[in-house]
């Protein structure tokens, strides 16, 4: 089946895909039913249980970065019957908009990253994006629940460790709401492949708000309840 993942890992059509491999296991933990780990190749984990109401799904972490995530998601979609990805994370908000705590629904990833390279030829830029009918549902799904959301365009950055501290003012000229490291590789991916793909950020820390005290360690893995009840409703 693939390197990267058990060739006998058994995985839902709706795969909830946060970077930490820990977050993965609080979120099989605290939210998913009679689960089962699935895979645990090079530490990363991957379980498959039900939600709540008895919906197959899947959660598993994809690593740091767009590579990581281009890998991870490149094998779900194409060797393990996964049709939709949503990747649930933390983010850094450009937006005045959007604070510490807030759930953001992306609409479409920008990046610094080379990964789109091979497929732009002849003057193409691609503009990956996330599925419309995913990312509405969780939208309407998000207002049943009674949470807040901001939907837009995000910037999926290669640097974490930024030299200018001044530069999310340009994307921030253009509307783009927050900053995280994977999304444009999963979207690319599931253009490519013609799979559905989604993403779900929690804002961890602010870049225009600078009174809001970021999260710590330990509220970036206990504090993303919103997040992962919006998530859970987009399995089938």
């Amino acid at each position: 089946m693939s390197t990267h993942i058990n060739d006998n890992a058994k995985f839902a059509k709706t795969v909830l895909m946060p970077g930490d491999p820990i977050r993965a296991k609080w979120i099989a933990e605290t939210f998913l039913a009679d689960y089962e780990e699935v895979t645990n190749t090079r530490g990363i984990l991957g379980f498959t249980g039900h939600t709540k109401d008895g919906r197959e799904i899947s959660v598993m972490a994809s690593g740091m970065g767009i590579p990581s995530i281009g890998i991870y998601s490149f094998e779900l979609f194409s060797y393990y019957g996964v049709e939709n990805i949503i990747r649930i994370g933390t983010c850094g908000s450009y937006s005045e908009d959007c604070h510490v705590g807030d759930v953001i629904i992306a609409t479409g990833a920008s990046t610094n990253s080379n990964y789109g390279k091979y497929f732009e030829q002849r003057g193409l830029k691609l503009a990956p994006c996330s599925d419309f009918g995913l990312a509405f549902k969780a939208y309407q799904n998000a207002q049943k629940l009674g949470i807040k959301v901001h939907m837009g365009p995000i910037y999926s950055s290669d640097i974490f460790y930024d030299l200018d501290d001044t530069f999310y003012k340009i994307p921030q000229q253009v509307g783009i709401l927050g900053v995280e490291m994977e999304s444009y590789g999963l979207f690319l991916n599931a253009m490519r492949l013609r799979k559905k793909a989604a993403c779900l950020l929690t804002v961890s820390d602010s870049f225009v708000h600078k009174d809001e005290p970021d999260m710590t360690k330990e509220e970036r893995s206990n504090k993303l309840v919103n997040m992962v009840n919006i998530a859970l409703t987009l399995a089938e």
